[in-house]
Formats: structure tokens, C-alpha cells, sequence
């Protein structure tokens, strides 16, 4: 961790959460793309994984830390980096907080759909958000409109492999190897990271499957919106800050890996 000292003149506040660690890579992008931004990013590795969590259980998780995140550091707008939170929760937290500009995180599949040649996507995902009657019905209409096989894998366990550390591991690799196997089969060759952790084993997802598939997540995505939602111009020499408020146990060497050398500021919840 590094730690730095700074009095916050940003323009913009920004909150973000997620259920561990994953969302980090998508603060990744919103640092790299915006200017004079403080970004608050709760870790909720209290409650992670929210894939095997109930439905009413995420919500009131969303909605908890949202309030949290107005309440204390008076947040302009929120991103829910984590898919399964968005497909559980998004609509109930914009209507307790219709003021907040409020972005939301789903599996790329359409531009998935558009760059694949073999006709035939993988889609890796928790449980919950693979069960979601908001991506069933996303999943379904993309696959009609561009006539595209979707294969679909529940990842089990592997966002609690990445929590802690567990990333160039024989067992995640042995975890990875079986969700891919039928993906490979299928002649795949691209393959949607539909949870925001994901992105963190990409290397590994690449060396196993022998076709180098392309990979596609929301990250940066999500990163334009927020600038075009808050009419943030990218200045030359701009300054963003990160604060990372975990509410449970964190893995720090983690952080360093997901955010690639940003600086950040570890805070209490």
C-alpha cells in the first residue's frame, strides 16, 4: 500500500463497490480515463461472495453501502462494479436514490457477439448473475439478433480463489481448465468475463485455451459513461485520488495487481 497525504479539491466524487476486490479493475479504467476525480471504493469482503448470496441479501447490501457512501462522502455519482449486484439490485437502489447518477456493470455479451468469427461465445459468470432474468433476457435477444451460440459457465469459487491470492495456483488453473474444456469444444473464440473479477486470471484463461480467444469485460465501458454522464473533459496533467474502504479481511498484495501502480489510500469502513 502506499500511502499518501492529500487535501481533496477533486470536482468529481465518485463511489464505487463491489463484493471483494474485482471492481478494482474497473476503478483501473475510471482513472485512466477521467480527471480531477475522487474515486471511494468499498469492498464489501465482508459479505463476498455475493454470487451465493440471496437476491434480497444483495440489495440490501447495495443499498447499505450507498447510503454509506452519500452519507460520508457526499458521492456524485455511483458505479456498481459488480455484475451479479447490478442484475440483483440496480433497480431498487435508483429508486431509493433517484438523484444519484447511478451506472451499472453487465456482461459485454453484445460486443462480444459483434467481434466474434466462429459464431460461438463463452460467457463466465457467478451463478446468480447467469440465473438473473435481466441477463436471461439479454443473453437470449443478442443470441437471436446475431445468431451466436452462448456458452455459459458458473465460475464456483473462483472469485474467492482470486480474493485470496490464489491466482497462478494448480488449483484455480485445474478450476479453470474444466470450465473452458466445453467452451474450447465449441470452438469458442471469445470469451465474455462477466464478473469483475475475472479480468485478474485473464493470462491464465488465455494460456489454457489453445486459440487464443479474445477476451471482453465492461471495464472501460463503464469508465466512458461515467465521463460522459458527468461531462468530465480529460485534461493533460489531471489528478485523480483513490480511497479503498474495505468493510472486511483484504488481501493488499491483490490491490497492487489489480490497479497496476496507481496510487490509493487505504481506509477504514
Amino acid at each position: 500500500m502506499t500511502n499518501i497525504d492529500f487535501k481533496d479539491s477533486s470536482i468529481y466524487r465518485i463511489g464505487v463497490f463491489d463484493s471483494g476486490l474485482g471492481g478494482l479493475t474497473i476503478v483501473k479504467s475510471l482513472l485512466q480515463t477521467l480527471s480531477n476525480s475522487t474515486i471511494y471504493y468499498v469492498a464489501d469482503t465482508k459479505n463476498a461472495p455475493y454470487g451465493a448470496k440471496s437476491t434480497q441479501e444483495i440489495i440490501n447490501f447495495s443499498i447499505n453501502i450507498t447510503q454509506y457512501l452519500i452519507d460520508k462522502y457526499k458521492i456524485d455519482a455511483l458505479v456498481v462494479a459488480c455484475n451479479t449486484a447490478t442484475i440483483a439490485s440496480i433497480k431498487r437502489v435508483r429508486e431509493k436514490f433517484p438523484h444519484l447518477t447511478i451506472i451499472g456493470t453487465e456482461p459485454a455479451i453484445k460486443p462480444a457477439c459483434k467481434v466474434s468469427q466462429s459464431k460461438s461465445i463463452g460467457v463466465m459468470a457467478t451463478r446468480a448473475t447467469l440465473n438473473g432474468k435481466k441477463y436471461q433476457e439479454l443473453a437470449s435477444s443478442l443470441s437471436d439478433e446475431y445468431s451466436v451460440e452462448i456458452v455459459e459457465r458458473a465460475c464456483v469459487g473462483l472469485v474467492e480463489q482470486i480474493e485470496a491470492g490464489q491466482i497462478d495456483t494448480d488449483k484455480t488453473r485445474e478450476m479453470l481448465k474444466e470450465w473452458l474444456e466445453p467452451m474450447s469444444k465449441a470452438g469458442v473464440d471469445t470469451i465474455v468475463l462477466g464478473c469483475t473479477h475475472y479480468p485478474l486470471v485473464a493470462k491464465e484463461i488465455v494460456s489454457i485455451m489453445s486459440n487464443s480467444p479474445k477476451l471482453v469485460d465492461s471495464a472501460q465501458a463503464i469508465a466512458n459513461r461515467v465521463k460522459e454522464l458527468l461531462s468530465i473533459a480529460k485534461e493533460r496533467e489531471s489528478i485523480n485520488h483513490l480511497y479503498i474502504i474495505p468493510t472486511g479481511d483484504i488481501e493488499k498484495g491483490m490491490i497492487d495487481t489489480a490497479l497496476g501502480g496507481f496510487d490509493y489510500t487505504l481506509l477504514e469502513f
